[in-house]
């Protein structure tokens, strides 16, 4: 898997409509990628504490947080947007996967001004651990009405994208857990069962699952000292390999990058975690230094397949005119930002790349540029066909990647 930088996010995502959905893990999703739209650098400590605030990043507090009372209650509220001439990314706090609430939400999403073009959702510790005794019963049939209706509420052009949720430690001490039940036990099995009951539902109603728990199910270096958050370095290689799973559901093609050393820390056998430490709390400063160069050809990572194997056969490209969106002063405009056609505009003319571009499944480890290797940007042509079998990330007489929510023709 290769390494985005942020100028390469912004091509990615360029004229796209982004909304996250979860708990305080995913509200540290939506900040790393408002970051990483932004600027190549780590979030910080301190931004992975603070919640509810009323700026972060150049971004804007609309509902809840600090505009209202702060607290650990099932109905706390925080809505978050990120907005600039091309790019709308919003986050949703959660408590639970389907409620009242989240019929808001969906119903906000679907009266909007712009519809969503992919949608990131988690939720599952709130779930297990806050509704009681019978919660299994409540977040099984909550699950089946949740995928329903987005099946029903989200446009086919829509990519959602079901994390499962992240691994907790042994002991557990988060603040969104009562009293009665701080530093429990059992909460590391539980996370594991409700991740194979939420992946299923998703794949039954043909929605992308991308398995979290099992890319970091080994990083627990990395956990904060509560159990059930993570540090900068973890959240970055989340985004990347969010993002590489959505490029290659969208048929963009990344450019390949000379692989680097693992940097995060996996703990070693027999080895325990035993409660905070500076090495698990402490950052490196936030504009890191750049990497020393590896040899030419290091040997590949040794790490298993993806429990959901990326497209391998990705198309070839012809050779684009430089992209100028980015010089433009033109602000965003609500026609522009969702139009979905089957030939890019001429605003949006392809981009230059190499010949050894590449989708691949190794975990990511994050890099950042220097001079010795500027690679070109990303391959990503606006729009793309709604039900034509043609589309613009494929050369003519090649089948593109069939919609998983696409019902296939019946056979003669």
């Amino acid at each position: 898997m290769i390494l985005l930088r942020a100028s390469e996010v912004r091509q990615l995502l360029h004229n796209k409509f982004v909304v996250i959905l979860g708990d305080s893990v995913h509200r540290a999703v939506y900040k790393d990628l408002v970051l990483l739209l932004q600027k190549d650098c780590l979030l910080t400590p301190k931004q992975l504490k603070v919640k509810g605030e009323l700026n972060f990043e150049r971004d804007e507090l609309l509902d809840g947080g600090q505009r209202g009372p702060m607290h650990n209650g099932l109905d706390y509220r925080e809505v978050r947007e990120f907005r600039s001439d091309h790019h709308l990314v919003r986050f949703y706090f959660l408590t639970r996967v389907y409620s009242e609430y989240l019929q808001t939400i969906l119903e906000e999403l679907q009266s909007g001004e712009h519809a969503p073009d992919l949608v990131i959702m988690n939720s599952c510790l709130w779930d297990v651990s806050r509704y009681g005794s019978d919660f299994w019963w409540s977040y099984l049939e909550n699950l089946e009405n949740l995928f329903q209706r987005l099946g029903q509420v989200l446009p086919e052009s829509c990519l959602l994208v079901w994390n499962t949720a992240m691994p907790v430690g042994e002991v557990v001490t988060g603040g969104f857990l009562p009293p009665q039940r701080q530093r429990t036990d059992s909460l590391k099995s539980t996370v594991v069962e409700a991740n194979f009951y939420s992946a299923t539902e998703a794949r039954k109603h043909n929605f992308d699952v991308l398995d979290l728990h099992f890319y970091f199910r080994h990083a627990s270096e990395n956990l904060h000292w509560d159990g059930v958050h993570w540090n900068g370095r973890v959240h970055r290689c989340l985004s990347q390999l969010l993002l590489a799973h959505v490029a290659d559901a969208w048929g963009v093609e990344l450019p390949q990058r000379r692989p680097v050393s693992k940097w995060i820390k996996k703990k070693k056998p027999g080895q325990t975690v035993e409660g905070p430490r500076p090495s698990l709390l402490g950052l490196p400063p936030q504009h890191l230094p750049l990497p020393p160069l590896l040899p030419s050809h290091p040997p590949p990572l040794p790490l298993p397949p993806p429990p959901i194997p990326f497209y391998q056969g990705m198309p070839q490209f012809p050779l684009g005119l430089p992209d100028i969106c980015f010089s433009s002063d033109h602000t965003f405009q609500s026609d522009q930002f969702y139009c979905h056609s089957d030939v890019p505009s001429s605003t949006h003319t392809g981009f230059p790349f190499e010949n050894n571009f590449m989708v691949g499944p190794q975990l990511l480890v994050p890099c950042f540029p220097t001079p010795c290797y500027q690679q070109s940007a990303p391959v990503v042509h606006r729009g793309f066909s709604r039900y034509r079998p043609r589309g613009p990330y494929v050369p003519w007489g090649q089948r593109p990647r069939p919609s998983k929510r696409r019902t296939p023709p019946r056979r003669q």
